[in-house]
């Protein structure tokens, strides 16, 4: 995605609009420099905590967790299907400046290649490739058009009322590819049921198979990465990040421990690492490794990743 241009200053009145829904915490939720946020039970759904949760907001690339879901959810998907990569879709990164999986034109990544493609490295190629291919018209703009129709008609099926695309991507023509956190924690909440998502997301690295200019793709998010390059933060299973300058730094986060899950969503949040690290801590309880992770060195800091 798109890198924010400047520093994003958000300024957030200690405890404002921050909510804490969930009795086992005896803490008050920390507070976070985030826009909006939610944090809920990864299995029943129960808010834990809540930061203007149902406003709408511009989302950036965590847009592909629906592009996603509306691929893996597709009747009859092959997986094994070869897409030959366009030279439209390497245009359309260029143009936009968006995150790539530098996919090479006339290659014929696998299905399941490119959603690999679209949910690790971010790449606005490969997502364009999938809506292409899966969406139905004579020309790309018409089947692109048709995928995004689709990706609305999905939100309308789960009932997340504060949400609209106009993109496959999370790069918006008209300034409408909007959610709320609440909107998106349930939308992840549903794709984390699908096996195929659930491993994706967790995926730090994978191999293009030649398909790209890279050997392999890395995963954005910085919180199931090993270190030095990530945090390595204990309990971590995905899921994914976002950045453009209208969204901000985004992050859909979820983090197992002692059996129970939890599904986080930050949006505008100049901080998202280290406040998902303080939320799970809170959530959860802190596990061992985790105060190591929340530690960032002054002198050798891990760089975010914008996409």
């Amino acid at each position: 995605m798109r890198r924010a241009k400047g520093t994003l200053a958000v300024t957030i009145a200690t405890g404002a609009l921050l909510t804490a829904t969930a009795p086992a915490q005896a803490a008050p939720a920390p507070t976070l420099t985030a826009a909006g946020a939610i944090v809920i039970n990864g299995t029943n759904g129960a808010t834990l905590m809540a930061k203007d949760a149902d406003a709408k907001r511009p989302m950036a690339s965590t847009t592909k967790i629906m592009t996603a879901v509306v691929v893996t959810t597709l009747p009859g998907l092959d997986l094994e299907q070869k897409v030959t990569v366009k030279q439209e879709y390497l245009d359309y990164v260029y143009r936009q400046g968006a995150s790539s999986a530098q996919l090479k034109a006339g290659a014929t990544p696998t299905v399941r290649q490119l959603l690999y493609g679209a949910m690790l490295p971010s790449g606005s190629d490969a997502t364009y490739a999938l809506a292409d291919t899966f969406g139905s018209g004579t020309t790309i703009a018409a089947r692109t058009a048709d995928f995004i129709a689709k990706m609305n008609a999905k939100t309308k099926e789960l009932g997340l009322t504060n949400t609209e695309y106009d993109s496959f991507d999370g790069i918006s023509p008209t300034g409408k590819n909007l959610t709320s956190p609440r909107d998106l924690a349930k939308l992840t909440q549903h794709a984390m049921t699908i096996p195929l998502f659930q491993t994706l997301v967790k995926t730090t690295t994978y191999s293009t198979g030649g398909t790209a200019t890279v050997g392999s793709w890395s995963n954005t998010n910085l919180l199931i990465q090993p270190r030095p390059t990530g945090y390595a933060y204990p309990g971590a299973i995905g899921i994914k990040t976002g950045t453009t300058t209208p969204s901000g730094k985004c992050l859909v986060f979820s983090v197992t421990r002692n059996g129970k899950t939890i599904i986080g969503v930050l949006l505008n949040d100049e901080e998202r690492y280290m406040d998902s690290m303080a939320l799970s801590d809170w959530a959860l309880g802190p596990a061992a490794g985790s105060k190591n992770a929340l530690q960032r060195s002054n002198t050798e800091p891990i760089p975010d990743v914008l996409d």
